[in-house]
């Protein structure tokens, strides 16, 4: 079934009109922000089985992966879906999976089917990553009570791989896991791609107990449930992986993650992972080599928020915001506790500077899940997008459930955060309960554009039309002695203006995982003078004057 893009007119305000096809030109005024979007709906809604009765698992689905599954060279999108509550299983159509297979100038086309990646069961996050470094990029699907792997055959078609790579062991200490994403990262820089999965809460819908206000049933607060220890599997070659958990120090720390980023902060040549926990103390798993890890969050600072006291963290992304070399963090949590952000001061350590950035006072009253540092307006500095709703269900005037998303524009080396909402086209359609997001160039303009789950209704791309007069260059890595990927790469781009960062990860945002070249935003600037690449297997690969406005592919020496 042939599907395309379309602008949304149903009770909507829309920024520019779109028939059948997405223009792949675009003209007249340069938009009154630097930061703009244009909204367009998929046909894909986002199904979690809410009942009545509340139950936590239907308020935290909505993961969803960008990548090119068919090595066309456009993104595609795969998004996870929900399930009957009561059985967990997909009993009816519209609890599907889907994958949109991108077939450029505005048109998708549903491969679910002959991909075979409809799913079975309530799932929850996506992480992609290619595990086997065939070329081919795979799918992890994470979800409550069962995960599954993916394995891309190269021919348009997945197989379920989970019991031969051994990833559907049962853990009894802990009763059913409830897996929210996962991060593809090779730990020990071997060349193949381990995978750090995020667990969430001890919950049965037997024994989950009933909240709410005022007779009326609502999502219950996390400290109603027990947490559960994160995993860590150390990919073992030939499709097959080992729980390291015990031995790698990650399985002694019990929270309730809902989402991970991963960065080499210290920049030591090792991969850290950080975890956001609900109403918990974060985690930050520092890599001590030979596949062992120590939790010093508290030690580094980033343990907790400003004010010491427990947030529910939600979406993070871990990345360099201020041009620095050193990977920040930010992540979204709930209205009345900030998105914080932190700075790393090069020394193992963060500080959190969500005040004295402006962003406390603007995301005081906000509620978010996804977070995705990108360069939206391509000036040389990542902004971030953040998609808002609240994890609870009765709207109340001193606390709004359903809200618009919004991206903050970072000031560069001076000034405070600005937040752009109904500004950057963000108010275009009705207020919503937001949950995953993902990042991709899906028409080769240059511009990163987003895609947003919605829980019961569209998801929705937002096609960036910001003025286009900045350039940009886009960088796609293929490993040789590192993994093919190239996951964990730190790259350095020097031009006329200055020197900025970024390194190679899948995972981004809430349950969701964004796959596609490294992007930098050059400003005026149309000659890169220097890109240096650090692989993972410590190879640095250096080159010179490289023309702005194209995506460079690059492979590793060997």
């Amino acid at each position: 079934m042939r599907l395309f893009w379309r602008a949304v007119m149903s009770g909507c305000i829309v920024a520019g009109l779109l028939a059948t096809t997405l223009s792949l030109v675009r003209g007249g005024a340069a938009p009154a922000t630097p930061i703009h979007f244009s909204l367009h709906e998929l046909p894909f809604r986002l199904e979690t089985c809410e009942t009545r009765t509340r139950h936590v698992p239907a308020t935290m689905a909505g993961g969803l992966a960008v990548f090119d599954y068919d090595g066309d060279g456009r993104p595609d999108i795969f998004f996870t879906n929900g399930a009957d509550i009561r059985t967990l299983r997909k009993d009816s159509p519209r609890y599907r999976n889907r994958l949109l297979r991108n077939d450029g100038n505005g048109r998708f086309t549903d491969a679910t089917e002959q991909a075979g990646l409809a799913g079975a069961g309530y799932d929850v996050g996506a992480a992609v990553g290619d595990y086997d470094n065939d070329g081919r990029p795979d799918l992890f699907v994470a979800g409550v009570h069962r995960n599954t792997l993916y394995h891309n055959n190269g021919d348009g078609a997945f197989t379920d791989v989970t019991a031969r790579a051994g990833l559907n062991r049962p853990d009894d200490a802990y009763g059913p896991l409830w897996s929210e994403g996962a991060v593809w990262v090779d730990v020990n820089n071997d060349g193949l791609l381990d995978l750090f999965v995020v667990n969430y809460l001890k919950w049965d819908i037997a024994t989950e107990p009933v909240c709410g206000l005022e007779g009326a049933s609502d999502y219950c607060h996390p400290k109603f449930y027990g947490g559960q220890p994160n995993q860590l599997f150390l990919n073992r070659g030939e499709g097959r992986f080992a729980d390291v958990s015990v031995s790698a120090g990650i399985r002694a720390h019990v929270g309730k993650g809902m989402a991970a980023g991963m960065a080499d902060y210290d920049l030591d040549g090792l991969p850290d992972i950080f975890v956001t926990n609900d109403k918990g103390f974060n985690f930050l798993f520092h890599n001590r080599g030979g596949s062992r890890f120590e939790e010093v969050a508290l030690r580094a600072g980033v343990a907790l928020a400003e004010d010491g006291a427990l947030i529910s963290g939600m979406g993070v992304d871990f990345r360099d915001l201020d041009n620095d070399g050193y990977p920040d963090l930010s992540f979204a949590a709930l209205n009345g506790e900030t998105f914080p952000l932190f700075r790393n001061t090069r020394a193992g350590q963060f500080q959190e500077t969500t005040y004295a950035s402006g962003l406390r006072k603007l995301t005081l009253p906000m509620a978010g899940f996804g977070v995705g540092m990108y360069d939206f307006d391509n000036d040389g500095w990542k902004d971030l997008f953040v998609t808002r709703g609240h994890v609870e269900s009765l709207e109340r005037p001193d606390r709004p459930v359903s809200q618009h998303n919004t991206v903050f524009r970072n000031p560069g080396a001076e000034g405070k955060w600005t937040a752009l909402t109904g500004e950057a086209g963000l108010s275009a359609c009705a207020l919503a309960r937001h949950r995953g997001l993902a990042f991709g160039d899906f028409n080769g303009d240059g511009r990163i554009d987003v895609v947003v789950t919605v829980i019961g209704a569209a998801a929705e791309l937002w096609m960036n039309d910001s003025d286009d007069t900045h350039h940009w260059l886009d960088v796609a890595l293929q490993g040789a002695k590192s993994n093919r990927d190239g996951i964990g790469a730190r790259l350095q781009v020097v031009t006329g203006s200055g020197a900025q960062y970024n390194h190679v990860t899948t995972c981004v945002g809430y349950a969701s995982s964004s796959a596609g070249p490294v992007h930098f935003g050059l400003g005026r600037d149309d000659v890169v003078r220097r890109l240096v690449i650090r692989w993972p297997s410590g190879a640095v690969q250096t080159l010179t004057g490289v023309k702005a406005d194209q995506t460079l592919k690059v492979r590793e020496p060997r």
